[in-house]
């Protein structure tokens, strides 16, 4: 869960872009640059990262509304064990997914990061859970994300295979876990999936 500092310059930052986005005035627009700066200032020392990070993570500030960007992961349980995919990025495992493209529904998107990142093709079945990300325990993150979770189901017998983005696809129980990316998959995610596999949960958790 991220710190009540980091949620605040996040706050400042989301503000001062949207306000830049609506404002033609020019004095007004001197000053919510003014608290931009501040804003990616505060989040560069708070990741500890160059400023330059920092901008290049929100390429569309003062472009638009500023929103949460979306991310989906899909759940792929077969008997008692759970497909998870090892990133490219930092070794680590994690559902497959990603971010949302423009232009397919949340459920699209997952079938097709299921097939890139692991050579399967499944259906969505059912939405498990809705998650903002600031508030559960992954690792802090300068961007704000709410996070689809849905349970998917294999439509053939391909074997799994790693696409461009992941190095192993694997299946796994949840007394066996590899090291999860805690950017993108905690256990709680892959706990929640089961419980909702197996009926034990049937309406989809949301914060």
């Amino acid at each position: 869960m991220e710190t009540i500092w980091l949620a605040q310059a996040k706050r400042l930052q989301a503000l001062a872009s949207t306000g830049l986005h609506f404002c033609t005035d020019a004095f007004e627009r001197e000053r919510l640059e003014e608290i931009a700066e501040i804003a990616h200032s505060m989040l560069a020392q708070l990741a500890d990262v160059p400023l330059e990070r920092i901008t290049g993570l929100v390429p569309d500030f003062a472009k638009r509304y500023s929103t949460p960007m979306i991310d989906v992961r899909g759940a792929v349980i077969e008997g008692e064990r759970i497909l998870l995919v090892r990133e490219l990025t930092d070794g680590c495992w994690a559902l497959p997914g990603g971010y949302a493209d423009i232009g397919l529904s949340a459920a699209q998107n997952i079938v097709k990061e299921i097939r890139e990142e692991a050579g399967l093709n499944v259906t969505a079945r059912a939405l498990y859970s809705v998650t903002h990300k600031a508030k559960g325990l992954y690792r802090p993150d300068v961007r704000d994300f709410y996070k689809l979770y849905f349970l998917c189901e294999r439509v053939d017998q391909v074997a799994p295979m790693a696409g461009f983005e992941t190095t192993e696809v694997g299946f796994f129980t949840l007394n066996d876990l590899p090291p999860l990316s805690r950017g993108r998959t905690i256990e709680s995610d892959l706990e929640a999936a089961f419980a909702f596999h197996r009926g034990e949960t049937t309406q989809t958790l949301f914060d």
